[in-house]
């Protein structure tokens, strides 16, 4: 927790109902709510195939930040894109990170870390061939082409950010940085940019739980990813989260706290069309659902 972030703030924040998160009056960003895992794939990938088509009628490409993950809308995104024959010729694709291995290096194709790997197989081999997204707008990150990548990105404006958000609010791999002796302001955050860096450990045991059985020793220890400025510069941002347990604090910060970099996702206040989307079990707090809780706070 951040000295800009009392306990007490925190508190009244996750206190809110899930079901009033949409309509609060003290709510920062545009927020909405839906069922459960399924619902938000079908939403996502109809709100992309919308905005390929809107582009393609106006003989437009698509520019595109797109993550590995949530993975619950590439089947339905698959399945618009192949029955209405959507092509996606001029959708040029900038994936958003990487995981990389204690060298830099990239992880092996199966890894299920492997973000390249996992897309390959989910997102595009699917689409009908005749269809797909050309090999050459397909940009994908490593230690070696950061400078490639941020060049190809400022040619032209990018359409729409898609991504999720971690246990601390990072966008695409934008951790609050935690490092002793290299403190990070506001600012620095928000002008910051594709780079190589080493993953907090609280990132690495977030992704242990979730897919190792906490087994952090097989998480990725460092990660290539887009910075905050380049996540930011899309005309639209749409971040989303299924993933529940993990992902509920920091969405309270998103919606009514501080902007601070020890939460990046409050970046997204300042961002003119933005929208994020949570699931119930992402968006319901379990302190909203405990009141009778004594968390020893002066304020109670």
């Amino acid at each position: 927790m951040t000295s800009d972030i009392t306990a007490e703030e925190l508190y009244t924040w996750c206190s809110i109902p899930c079901d009033q998160l949409e309509t609060h009056p003290l709510r920062k960003v545009p927020f909405r709510l839906v069922r459960d895992s399924q619902h938000m794939g079908i939403v996502m990938a109809r709100e992309l195939a919308d905005e390929i088509q809107k582009n393609n009628a106006g003989n437009r490409s698509t520019r595109a930040i797109i993550p590995c993950g949530p993975a619950c809308w590439y089947a339905p995104f698959t399945a618009l894109i192949n029955e209405k024959k959507i092509s996606l010729k001029n959708f040029v694709v900038f994936h958003m990170d990487e995981c990389l291995d204690w060298q830099g290096r990239e992880l092996p194709k199966k890894h299920p870390y492997n973000f390249r790997g996992f897309m390959e197989r989910n997102f595009y081999d699917p689409i009908h061939s005749s269809l797909a997204v050309p090999t050459e707008n397909r940009h994908w990150l490593n230690a070696n082409n950061t400078l490639d990548v941020k060049e190809k990105i400022e040619q032209a404006p990018i359409d729409i950010t898609y991504g999720g958000w971690g246990q601390d609010g990072h966008i695409a791999y934008n951790q609050a940085r935690r490092h002793p002796f290299s403190k990070v302001s506001l600012d620095d955050l928000r002008q910051s940019t594709i780079r190589v860096q080493e993953n907090n450990i609280d990132t690495i045991i977030a992704l242990a739980q979730r897919t190792f059985g906490a087994a952090y020793q097989f998480v990725p220890p460092m990660s290539v990813t887009l910075g905050v400025k380049e996540c930011l510069s899309a005309k639209k941002v749409r971040l989303y989260s299924d993933t529940g347990k993990w992902k509920q604090t920091a969405l309270r910060v998103a919606l009514f706290g501080h902007l601070t970099p020890e939460y990046p996702i409050t970046l997204c206040q300042e961002h003119p069309d933005v929208l994020i989307t949570a699931t119930v079990k992402t968006a319901t707090h379990p302190i909203s659902e405990n009141p009778d809780w004594d968390l020893g706070l002066s304020s109670k």
